[in-house]
């Protein structure tokens, strides 16, 4: 059966999520997660796609990004630096074959109501796979931008997150207390549902407001490949 084609309205930020095929490891080494962050800031310079948050996990990635120009722009970052990281990947360690599960997962996000949240699961990743105790732990994460102040080169600051306060060090207060209190297991679960289903994480209005951007209905929510 086709896959439906993806839908990527410019200035609608997506939570996209790539993982290793079989839950296989595809960052092995410090080098590794470098390569792949050097070529993930090249291609989301080349195709206009601002990234806001992140996680390089050993066998999976999240990413959080608005694309700036067309909806073209996120799946062309996300498959040249797929290709090219493959290539690096089976050239460094002699393998053959494929390293991702199939095409990357993603789902537009509304973000009045759950960007900050979704930034928040992305960067607790590393706790609830039990790898650190405290975000700031964990080095491959946005946390070291967004609430430490670390600069990036890859990190461009959503509207919403720059509302969080009137200069550099306000907005990085406000950001580390919202995380002071866990996400609750119901919007984990939400997030999740929506990125493994390519559901639009929204209220109805947004879905409704995202109907009236592409100018088709949405079939019950659902983003890109249909079910079997």
């Amino acid at each position: 059966m086709a896959r439906r084609r993806r839908i990527g309205p410019k200035d609608v930020t997506q939570h996209v999520v790539q993982r290793g095929n079989n839950r296989k490891v595809c960052f092995m080494s410090e080098q590794d997660f470098i390569v792949y962050a050097s070529w993930l800031k090249q291609y989301s310079e080349k195709y206009n796609v601002a990234l806001h948050a992140w996680v390089f996990m050993t066998n999976h990635v999240h990413l959080l990004c608005t694309p700036r120009s067309d909806n073209l722009g996120v799946s062309q970052m996300m498959q040249s630096l797929g290709r090219q990281y493959v290539r690096y990947f089976n050239d460094t360690y002699k393998q053959t074959g494929t390293l991702w599960e199939g095409r990357f997962k993603s789902s537009l996000v509304c973000t009045s109501n759950y960007l900050l949240n979704v930034y928040r699961y992305i960067e607790l990743n590393p706790i609830r796979a039990k790898m650190v105790s405290e975000p700031s732990q964990y080095k491959w994460s946005s946390y070291h931008n967004n609430a430490l102040g670390v600069l990036s080169e890859l990190c461009k600051p959503h509207d919403i997150y720059l509302q969080l306060g009137a200069t550099c060090t306000e907005r990085m207060s406000v950001y580390r207390s919202l995380f002071k209190d866990a996400l609750s297991q119901s919007l984990i679960n939400e997030i999740r549902v929506s990125s493994d289903k390519e559901l639009v994480l929204g209220s109805d209005e947004f879905k409704g407001k995202i109907e009236t951007m592409i100018g088709n209905k949405l079939k019950s929510g659902k983003m890109g490949r249909p079910a079997k």
